[in-house]
């Protein structure tokens, strides 16, 4: 186990540390995926814009975790990546 998980474990003792992080957990996932997804596909962040029509400013604050994106943001640089946007709930 890495440092930093072992400094999360431990900060996830604390009520409410864990109740912040279970609220931001999904919108980080969103984050992390679209990352993801675009480091795969080869592509920077002006290559995403270019091919979804969304701003690169705006993909680099979602990126950064600054904004939350809409499914319709979602859907497009989803499309613009090749790819299909598919939500689900567990």
């Amino acid at each position: 186990m890495s440092d930093l998980q072992k400094y999360r474990e431990k900060q996830l003792l604390s009520p409410e540390f864990k109740e912040e992080y279970d609220a931001t957990r999904n919108e980080y996932s969103v984050t992390r995926a679209l990352i993801a997804a675009r480091i795969a596909a080869n592509m920077t962040q002006k290559d995403l814009a270019e091919k979804s029509g969304i701003r690169q400013s705006n993909i680099s604050r979602i990126e950064s975790g600054a904004c939350s994106p809409t499914i319709a943001t979602l859907q497009a640089l989803a499309k613009g990546l090749g790819m299909e946007l598919r939500v689900s709930f567990k």
